[in-house]
């Protein structure tokens, strides 16, 4: 594939607003779970919110769309100039030429929580200022980013569950590839809400303490809430006018193993296909990948399914995951990790993976525990979801897609 300029990122989660706050967080290896206290959750585990979502409502011209995602997805546009760099990319394109492509899993659910709560006890009607389209409806925060920036392009929300955040990337490089844009913004949104909390409860998923990635002790989730986001353009022709640190997307690969509707395939199969088909569209071999940014939701049968699949073909390369810090973020995962994976690249350095203290031998990883400056040129970053819905992403140095140009 072509490779494609990250000419903007961010990420708001539970460990920070904005790019400084989460690099901040992540080169001291400082997590921000903390007990469960999200409204009428009487659960036994720990959560990742972020401070402040419901203090500042959606803008006003856009009261419609008003609820916790949305306004979630509002305070990570803001973080870092985004918004004003979307801005200048709509007057350099047209707002017809930028598409908007957005994962998440239960978009706005939470207000049909809350509608549910408020029904008429005679009728069973929902309250009337319910606007289920605006809110619940999972092509809101496509819908929401959309209106937000008065763009004109094609939009897609995308649940794939956990892989969700990071297929947008896919969806939107075959826009860009196909000419039908020259712009995007992808990212992922999901906020906290009963539904995920109870649901992976139900599932016996969730963990009693902070999660613990690919540990020997490692007993399941801790569920967070994110917002991030990228702007995608074009790589200019004279890729010679790129700094050598720009952030490129090189290679993206997507697979379904649809071995079980909540679990992966024992032996990481599916997952192994995606990596290989990054490696393959990004033009690179196992050896050119300086760093992975696991799945690793700390789960039993998913991290020992991922180290199969990493262990097959990255064996000796470092690897943590992210997810100690932020929790699971569910259908932004794949988004902030994106993030995560392009802070990497920028700043020259491996994060460790938060409140793993002993990685489990079984698994064949070489688990980073201390955050540590590297030389990274490419960077690989999972998403597993349920049902096998996979997606492997590679990011890239400019200067390391320069020496890889056949001559």
């Amino acid at each position: 594939m072509k490779p494609l300029l990250l000419s903007h990122f961010t990420a708001t989660s539970c460990i920070g607003r904005g790019l400084d706050a989460t690099l901040n967080a992540l080169r001291h290896a400082r997590g921000a779970l903390t007990p469960c206290d999200f409204e009428r959750a009487e659960l036994d585990t720990w959560i990742g919110s972020v401070d402040g979502v419901d203090a500042q409502p959606v803008r006003a011209d856009l009261a419609d769309f008003d609820c916790r995602n949305n306004r979630l997805a509002q305070l990570g546009l803001v973080q870092d100039g985004f918004d004003a760099r979307v801005a200048a990319a709509v007057s350099r394109h047209g707002a017809a030429r930028v598409g908007v492509f957005i994962g998440t899993s239960t978009s706005g659910i939470l207000e049909t929580e809350r509608a549910y709560e408020q029904r008429d006890p005679a009728s069973g009607a929902l309250p009337a200022g319910f606007r289920y389209a605006h809110t619940h409806n999972p092509y809101s925060p496509a819908a929401f980013v959309r209106a937000y920036f008065g763009l004109r392009g094609p939009a897609m929300a995308i649940s794939s569950a956990c892989s969700s955040g990071a297929k947008v990337f896919g969806s939107a490089r075959r826009m860009i590839e196909a000419g039908l844009i020259d712009a995007a913004v992808v990212g992922g949104v999901d906020s906290l809400c009963l539904t995920t909390l109870y649901g992976f409860n139900s599932l016996e998923l969730l963990s009693r303490r902070p999660c613990r990635p690919f540990d020997v002790a490692r007993d399941g989730i801790s569920i967070g809430e994110a917002a991030a986001f990228a702007l995608l353009e074009r790589v200019p022709d004279a890729r010679t006018a790129l700094d050598d640190d720009a952030i490129l997307l090189l290679g993206v690969g997507e697979s379904s193993d649809a071995h079980h509707m909540s679990s992966p395939h024992p032996d990481g199969l599916g997952a192994r296909v995606a990596i290989e088909q990054a490696l393959a569209s990004a033009g690179l071999d196992a050896s050119d990948i300086d760093y992975v940014n696991l799945h690793g939701t700390a789960t039993p049968s998913n991290d020992a399914a991922e180290s199969r699949a990493v262990g097959a073909l990255l064996a000796r390369t470092p690897c943590s995951s992210t997810k100690g810090a932020t929790g699971h973020t569910l259908g932004a995962a794949g988004a902030l990790e994106a993030v995560v994976a392009a802070l990497a690249l920028r700043e020259q350095f491996v994060p460790a993976g938060v409140n793993t203290t002993q990685p489990d031998p079984a698994l064949a990883a070489d688990y980073v525990l201390a955050s540590r400056d590297a030389h990274l040129r490419a960077v690989l970053s999972n998403s597993f979801g349920f049902g096998g819905t996979n997606c492997s992403l590679i990011l890239g140095r400019a200067e390391h897609a320069r020496r890889r140009e056949p001559t």
